[in-house]
């Protein structure tokens, strides 16, 4: 599939890519930190529970939590050592809130766990059950950045029948080349995943999609469908433009499809997949490896040697700029992610997860600081550039006046936060920040409704429990109050009440009768 053959889609702007900073030089595995932080959390679904307490000593590779039910991802430890603390810990996530963390203290020595899981060579030959069992098991989780788990993914509804498969090696934010040196360096593990994913889904169609510049990593590739014999998996080169990466994007550049509003690419048939998850994927199947490291890119003006890093997850963030000869203190900001989509850190003494793929640093000022937002003058230019055809300043209206149901109307929620419109916004205002601030809110508003509907159901259900209970009163009395005159009738034994009454009576008679005689 050439280049002309390609769909495309709406919108998009071209960007300067800064990639040759960290691709230069091969990646460098770091060494192994004295101190990890594994968070507990931090994925798609549920957060993992703790399988082991402080003092307790673990390897590599040892589970060390699992989410309580099929929706999460487990955890393994990163190195063998002892668990010093299992609490709170800051982590980088958007909102700077703690996780719990299990915190590991490395004995050097890097031990694997005796009891892992053993080499699939056979996979070929495996149902789709056993095959999803393991993936589990070994916690593996999108590398994209979502983290969601890979698992659920893998398990489309019954009525989707998914006829492609899509491994997405689109890096397509300036500065991020991760998937770029994973393809040039272990370019076989990413064919592996996707034969594996491709088995498990029964897929007719596997592609893997990169940008077109990337010619070593195109190159390696090619080479490693050729070795395996893969000759059912398509390279397709993809032009540079963002967001060419985005899922509804690519599934619209490779197939012209659209993925409904509020749906998913299963719901079209295709399913997609990040080029690191697909080589965690083929770790787990054929090493029976856990997801215990990643590729990590470290770049940025800030940076003294720009690079990218193999990481133990749970190194902290500080420890890698020291690697690229880079002075935290002497920085204004820190990214998780790319600069148009990524989250700014609060400090360096926070973890790498599962979903860390790039690391920014600048000394410059943010550029909020330098280009204060003007009032909008209804350009149009963030509507020419959204990839979602959206119509961003109404959106933008609609959002200062909290009117959420236009917002959702006018579809809020299928904008993927790109920040294109952002990006070309004369007035500089930032206009994915108020969207991402405005679904913020729509949720917020949406779990008071909730719960003060389920408060008024609570309170409906006591008075109807409380109504049921008087009525259940009543009627005991009204029975019992039946079942003491049928006694009374069947046995001729007077009614008590009656008795006193007529005693009443009888003494009343006999004092009018004495006072008569006097």
């Amino acid at each position: 599939m050439s280049i002309g053959d390609l769909f495309g889609f709406p919108g998009g702007i071209r960007l300067a890519g800064y990639k040759e900073a960290s691709t230069d030089a091969p990646v460098m595995e770091l060494p192994l930190p004295e101190e990890l932080v594994v968070p507990l959390g931090l994925h798609g679904g549920d957060a993992a529970e703790a399988l082991v307490s402080a003092g307790d000593r673990v390897a590599r590779g040892t589970c060390i939590g699992r989410p309580p039910g099929d929706f999460g991802v487990s955890v393994h430890a990163p190195s063998s050592g002892m668990v010093t603390v299992v609490e709170p810990r800051p982590v980088p996530h958007p909102s700077g809130l703690p996780e719990t963390c299990i915190v590991l203290a490395t004995d050097g020595e890097d031990r694997t766990d005796p009891d892992a899981y053993p080499p699939l060579p056979e996979w070929q030959a495996m149902d789709p059950t056993t095959l999803l069992e393991r993936i589990a098991g070994c916690g593996v989780a999108g590398l994209g950045g979502a983290a969601f788990p890979t698992t659920v993914k893998l398990t489309p509804p019954a009525d989707c029948a998914i006829g492609t498969l899509i491994i997405n090696a689109i890096e397509c934010e300036p500065w991020i080349t991760c998937d770029d040196m994973l393809l040039r360096e272990r370019a076989d593990d990413v064919v592996t995943g996707a034969r594996i994913m491709a088995h498990i889904l029964d897929a007719d169609r596997t592609v893997i999609a990169l940008e077109d510049n990337k010619l070593t990593a195109r190159q390696a590739l090619e080479q490693a469908v050729e070795q395996q014999g893969a000759t059912t998996i398509e390279i397709v080169r993809v032009p540079v433009i963002y967001p060419a990466g985005g899922e509804k994007q690519l599934i619209h550049t490779l197939t012209g499809r659209e993925v409904p509003s509020g749906g998913l690419p299963a719901e079209v048939g295709v399913l997609c997949h990040n080029a690191g998850t697909a080589a965690a994927t083929a770790r787990a199947v054929c090493q029976g490896g856990p997801l215990t490291e990643r590729i990590i890119t470290v770049a940025g003006t800030g940076i003294g040697a720009p690079r990218n890093l193999r990481v133990r997850l749970g190194t902290s963030v500080r420890t890698l700029l020291e690697a690229t000869a880079t002075n935290p203190d002497s920085l204004t900001r820190l990214i998780v992610g790319g600069p148009m989509m990524g989250f700014t850190l609060e400090t360096a003494d926070v973890p790498v997860t599962k979903g860390f793929n790039c690391l920014l640093a600048t000394t410059e000022e943010p550029d909020a600081a330098r280009e204060p937002a003007m009032p909008c003058i209804r350009c149009g230019d963030c509507a020419e550039v959204c990839p979602m055809t959206l119509q961003p300043q109404q959106l933008y209206w609609h959002a200062r006046a909290r009117d959420f149901d236009d917002l959702r109307r006018n579809g809020l929620f299928d904008c993927i936060e790109c920040g294109a419109c952002a990006y070309v916004c004369p007035s500089h205002i930032p206009l994915a920040g108020i969207y991402r601030h405005a679904k913020s809110a729509i949720r917020a508003a949406d779990q008071e409704q909730q719960e003060a509907e389920a408060a008024r159901q609570r309170y409906a259900f006591r008075q109807a429990r409380l109504e049921r209970e008087r009525r259940e009163r009543e009627e005991r009395r009204r029975r019992k109050k039946k079942a003491l005159q049928g006694d009374t009738e069947t046995t001729g034994k007077p009614d008590k009440k009656a008795e006193i009454q007529a005693a009443i009576a009888r003494a009343r008679d006999r004092k009018r009768g004495g006072g008569g005689d006097q």
